[in-house]
């Protein structure tokens, strides 16, 4: 189960899952409740984080990780919940990463003061609102994406201004897909302009997002993020070139598709190099799915892309999806046909389906026989479920759902319930999407 201090909040019949009828209560207060999905009581359909298989997935990406003489900085957009990103910081994280100045808010709140902002933050308006930001948090460790010198000239301009800020730290991000500079001339450029600045703006290091760079077919993907990476890699060199050996430099990147193929290019620069760290922000990972990472993960065996003590070890039979939807069938209006109480506001389906892979009645659970119901369409609350012949599936049944993509799953939900083995809901962390 999850340790260390925990976010207090008040629950009641508002908010998903909990029962109709409860009167607030506070959340720390609600492993005493017995509750689980498929008792009849909570309210359907809620989302359920299996916290045995998260911490499963965070110890064996950790080892991966330490193995290769990497940190992370996991990215909390995923899920949003501090508590979550706590966690893993409790657990041996290098810090937190963010998408916005809002995300990065919410986590300096809750505590978490090593954030990466990996993203741009605009113009002088996007920028002042980062000083805001940064004067309100003089606490925080914070280093922020800049791929263009006209990005880095807002900056300045505002922390030029504001002499009691302290020197913000930037990583040149280079980019293909998304943002981020696409020749070594344009991330010579940014450079240029952060050393430009004095003491106001401090080249940090080099980051990039190879999700991005993905194409149509397999043979281009592998093209296009080998070209990133190598780019990477000579920015990197560049700007060691320019700070010389005694400045600390960060070189980042990672998602939870492609992490191999950043540890395979980028741990042997960071070791020849002596004075850096290679920090991954991988979010998605810790939570898995049974869809478009699962995938992901099968592509990565393929390649024998992860290993453990030196051994090639299947990744999509170690990681285990953390998260579940639990809905109930509302209607069996034909043969061959079942409406589930879930829909688009409930689920995400933009990488997929989900999937069934438990079945319950009366809180008793059944063995799923034959060929399980598949969801074929979704409307904004219902699910339409194909039945094969012989399915005895009934009015009542409560379902529960793989998921796949968890980022556009979570972002659903303002709780997400902590479960234990035996499916029973310990702990309710708050998420903060805005």
């Amino acid at each position: 189960m999850l340790t260390g201090p925990r976010d207090n909040f008040m629950l009641d019949d508002r908010i998903r899952g909990v029962p109709p009828g409860t009167t607030a209560f506070a959340s720390n207060a609600i492993g005493s409740k017995g509750w689980h999905p498929a008792d009849g009581a909570m309210s359907l359909p809620v989302l359920t984080l299996d916290e045995q298989a998260f911490n499963s997935n965070r110890d064996l990406f950790f080892r991966y990780i330490r193995q290769a003489g990497a940190e992370i900085a996991p990215h909390a957009k995923t899920p949003m919940a501090p508590d979550l990103a706590r966690s893993l910081l409790e657990a041996g994280a290098w810090g937190t990463t963010v998408a916005d100045i809002r995300q990065a808010s919410v986590m300096l709140s809750a505590g978490l003061d090593r954030l990466i902002l990996a993203n741009e933050v605009g113009g002088t308006g996007g920028a002042g609102r980062l000083a805001m930001l940064v004067a309100a948090n003089p606490q925080a460790d914070l280093h922020v994406f800049a791929d263009s010198v006209a990005s880095v000239e807002a900056l300045t301009e505002i922390w030029r201004a504001n002499d009691a800020l302290p020197p913000l730290r930037v990583l040149v991000e280079t980019g293909a897909g998304r943002g981020g500079a696409r020749t070594l001339g344009d991330a010579n450029a940014i450079v240029d302009a952060i050393l430009g600045t004095g003491s106001r703006l401090v080249a940090a290091g080099v980051a990039t997002y190879e999700g991005a760079a993905g194409r149509q077919s397999q043979a281009e993907t592998d093209a296009a993020i080998s070209g990133l990476l190598d780019l990477t890699a000579d920015v990197f060199a560049l700007l060691r070139t320019r700070v010389g050996a005694d400045a600390p430099l960060i070189l980042s990147a990672g998602g939870s598709v492609f992490f191999d193929k950043v540890v395979s290019k980028l741990a042997p620069v960071v070791a020849r190099d002596g004075n850096a760290t290679l920090v991954l922000r991988s979010g998605a990972i810790f939570f898995h799915d049974n869809g478009v990472y699962d995938r992901a993960m099968a592509t990565i065996d393929e390649r024998n892309g992860f290993a453990l003590g030196g051994l090639s070890v299947s990744a999509r039979q170690s990681f285990r999806p953390a998260l579940r939807l639990w809905a109930e069938v509302l209607s069996h209006p034909e043969p061959g046909t079942a409406i589930c109480g879930m829909g688009m506001r409930d689920v995400s389906f933009d990488q997929g389906f989900p999937v069934v892979v438990g079945r319950y009645r009366s809180g008793k659970a059944l063995t799923l026989k034959g060929v399980p119901p598949t969801v074929v369409k979704l409307n904004d609350q219902h699910a339409f479920l194909s039945l094969a012949s012989d399915s005895d599936l009934a009015v009542g049944d409560v379902l529960e759902f793989g998921i796949s993509h968890p980022c556009t799953c979570l972002d659903r939900y303002r709780v997400i319930y902590g479960v234990d083995e035996t499916g029973h809901v310990r702990n309710a962390f708050p998420t903060y999407f805005g």
